[in-house]
């Protein structure tokens, strides 16, 4: 077996984020649906700029997200997305490096620009994304490093990129490398948009063990099995995959297995000011959690710890160092 390097192994959008504090009435103007994430074009990209208020650049998208929150953990980390060879391109590799997490995927030299996703904050806390893919969508199976993959001990793949047909062939044959060195292969379903999308996809990657452990919150759940019934969608879950995990923002989350669910509690937090990445980071805990060895439970309360952390601030990466909080709530030793 290839020696494990990197703890997990992140495939998905590289996305710089350009958050801003808004009204209501301002995404009924711009016809916008509140807590959403709508794909837009370059000019609309332009048009919704121009709009909005004062904003901060922080890099961002789902899956690097996820990673960046895995190496705040301590644990090894590694990044596979693409960025165009611009200024925002620079932005994002030189901040998923400075969390500590390797980025090596070499940057387009022409073609889209990087990535970028505008995201309104209102004061209850919702954001509501609109984003540019961009170069993002430009990922391709000749991106995939063989050897990262097979020296992983988890490999994550972020659903939003699932819609351009290089970038899903990139995770066909990132898992396959994965699988064949003995390694986990983990999904994010993303939005319940994306379900709706690719709804049989993700169900035949499920039943045919291409993904082992599936991250999904109640909104995509119900859109995976088309029914409002949530104990029927979780009854469905858990013949489909072998290990699933369903978040519930305030109410915690439930981790699915074939034989088992566990309810797992949020951690309380003083105020939400931005839930932006809030699911990204549950999924940085657990991950880490089950790298490590740890039991299902354990692994959720680490989820639960990353993601009270970045909700109660702006942006969707932590600021506060998530293996010192663990250390402290004596989740870690």
């Amino acid at each position: 077996m290839t020696a494990l390097r990197y703890d997990v192994l992140g495939i998905g959008n590289a996305i710089v984020d350009v958050l801003a504090r808004t009204e209501d009435d301002f995404l009924v103007a711009q016809g916008m649906r509140k807590g959403g994430m709508a794909l837009i074009d370059e000019a609309r990209a332009e048009a919704v700029y121009a709009a909005m208020g004062p904003a901060v650049e922080v890099s961002g998208g789902s899956a690097a997200n996820t990673i960046a929150g895995v190496a705040s953990f301590g644990a090894r980390a590694c990044f596979v997305g693409k960025v165009k060879d611009d200024p925002l391109g620079t932005v994002f590799a030189h901040d998923i490096r400075a969390a500590g997490v390797a980025f090596d995927t070499r940057p387009a030299g022409d073609g889209p620009a990087t990535a970028r996703s505008f995201i309104l904050v209102t004061p209850d806390g919702e954001r509501t994304m609109n984003t540019y893919l961009g170069a993002a969508q430009d990922l391709h199976p000749d991106d995939i490093d063989p050897d990262a993959v097979a020296a992983a001990a988890i490999t994550y793949l972020e659903g939003y990129l699932w819609d351009p047909e290089n970038a899903k062939n990139a995770f066909v044959k990132a898992a396959k490398i994965a699988h064949g060195a003995g390694r986990t292969v983990a999904l994010t379903l993303s939005d319940s948009f994306c379900v709706d999308r690719w709804r049989d996809e993700f169900l035949q990657l499920m039943r045919s063990g291409t993904v082992d452990l599936v991250f999904a919150n109640e909104a995509e759940l119900r859109s995976l099995y088309q029914t409002a019934d949530f104990d029927a969608a979780v009854a469905a879950l858990r013949k489909d995959i072998r290990l699933a995990v369903v978040t519930r923002s305030e109410k915690g989350c439930l981790v699915v297995s074939r034989d088992a669910t566990a309810a797992v509690k949020a951690f309380p937090v003083d105020r939400v000011v931005d839930t932006t990445g809030a699911g990204d980071l549950f999924a940085a805990g657990f991950l880490f959690g089950i790298a490590r060895g740890d039991d299902h439970e354990t692994a959720a309360r680490l989820g639960a710890l990353a993601a009270a952390e970045v909700i109660q601030h702006i942006g969707a990466r932590p600021e506060a160092s998530l293996q010192a909080l663990a250390q402290q709530t004596g989740l870690l030793a």
